[in-house]
């Protein structure tokens, strides 16, 4: 354990595994999902990183997120396959109920290859922050508590001053802070012009697994009313996450005011039918509430200058579309190779990301739109749902999870490379 110049404490080991030293130094703000992947890859590379975040610890709990189609091959890549499988909550599938509780629907895990409605790789956002942050503290400067409060960029570097009072000077900065980035607004303009509501709010957290869940989700819909209620299975039996959907064509709530978020809550799920009394009677015990709009992220650009962005910072596609964890693990991977492959030339790494990322963020982007029509709520000038039994609708999926090229950036830097492997030196060696 160290300190820095301003007195915040900072977590830092010795860098290994052939990390080369003196490589581009590299600030990444976010230390939840994408900013360890992204930490993963640039380390890999030869950059020097450190992660920064504005929470006191890695963060548990969250809500489940799932690893579809080229992201699973990501993982693999990373060598963290066996890792994350391990955590994943081990859900069987899902079931739509009606009020009295019975099955209307049945969706299992193994659907369409793992790649369903509940994915064979469905993990809490904690857990894979933990297993990404684990892998990862070796080598990578994590720094929590503190946060960027401003930066100046130049030809040759960017000079960044933390809210901790400390000051230092990076080769690049890449804003991983989610849906609301503190970076996106102070380099790119405010939250405003990029967040596109998507008429819906979603809200999770941890209850006592007093409803008999054993591995199968359940979920409960009231059509009329573009409402929701959804109990899922942790790998702790003894817990259950509750979750809520509700159509809202406005949102005025503060996303950090959490007493509000759950008076707005109370209000917009009082006479919902199946368990949401009992689900809203743990409102108050629960560890870990989260609510927000469901949004999407939409930019012409994801870089300015040595300043870049990834995951839902640069392009949240909403949980409507189940792949914004995807999209960070793809992104991250992408942005280090290229950067690399431009041996850390912004301009040209960063541009290189943003066109082979672009094609896959707009499928993923669509179907997020599509799902969040299709819980509108019907009236006369509503339009008809999306028909998903057609085949346009099957090559948008397979588009938003396998229609992007993993390039396996040869000559690239790879300090996991097995040794004398060509890709474990940097070119012209």
């Amino acid at each position: 354990m160290g300190v820095n110049d301003s007195g915040q404490e900072r977590t830092i080991r010795a860098a290994g595994q052939g990390v080369r030293v003196g490589g581009p130094r590299v600030l990444v703000a976010g230390a939840s999902i994408a900013g360890p992947a992204l930490a993963h890859w640039l380390r890999r590379r030869g950059a020097e990183v450190t992660v920064v975040e504005r929470a006191p610890e890695p963060r548990p709990g969250g809500q489940a997120v799932d690893a579809r189609g080229v992201a699973k091959e990501v993982i693999r890549r990373m060598g963290l396959d066996a890792a994350v499988r391990s955590a994943c909550t081990d859900t069987a599938g899902a079931h739509t109920v009606d009020a009295d509780g019975q099955v209307l629907e049945t969706f299992r895990a193994d659907d369409d290859g793992g790649d369903g409605f509940v994915a064979d790789i469905e993990i809490l956002r904690g857990d894979l922050s933990r297993v990404l942050y684990d892998d990862t503290r070796d080598g990578v400067e994590y720094v929590f508590g503190d946060r960027i409060a401003g930066l100046t960029q130049d030809a040759e570097g960017v000079d960044v001053v933390f809210a901790g009072g400390g000051r230092q000077r990076f080769d690049l900065v890449v804003g991983a802070d989610g849906l609301h980035s503190e970076l996106r607004a102070m380099v790119f303009g405010p939250h405003e012009r990029f967040l596109r509501h998507l008429g819906h709010v979603l809200a999770f957290y941890s209850v006592p697994n007093e409803f008999g869940l054993d591995r199968w989700l359940l979920e409960y819909q009231d059509l009329k009313s573009g409402r929701s209620a959804l109990l899922r299975p942790v790998q702790d039996a003894t817990r259950a996450m509750a979750m809520f959907y509700l159509a809202t064509a406005d949102f005025d709530v503060d996303h950090r005011d959490i007493a509000a978020q759950k008076n707005l809550l109370r209000e917009r799920m009082a006479g919902l039918g199946w368990l949401t009394p009992d689900i809203l009677a743990h409102l108050d015990d629960t560890p870990d509430f989260y609510l927000d709009q469901v949004a999407q992220v939409v930019m012409d650009r994801w870089s300015s200058g040595r300043v870049g962005l990834l995951g839902d910072a640069a392009f949240s596609s909403s949980p409507m579309s189940g792949q914004g964890t995807g999209l960070a693990l793809v992104g991250a991977y992408l942005l280090a190779g290229e950067l690399a492959a431009a041996e850390w030339d912004p301009g040209t790494g960063f541009a290189r990301y943003e066109a082979r990322m672009r094609s896959f963020v707009e499928a993923n982007q669509e179907i997020g739109r599509l799902n969040a029509r299709s819980r509108d709520v019907p009236g006369p000038d509503t339009e008809p749902g999306p028909d998903f039994a057609g085949e346009w609708f099957a090559e948008l999926v397979e588009r938003a999870l396998n229609g992007i090229e993993l390039p396996d950036y040869a000559g690239v830097p790879d300090s996991a490379a097995p040794a004398g492997s060509p890709i474990a030196s940097p070119p012209g060696t």
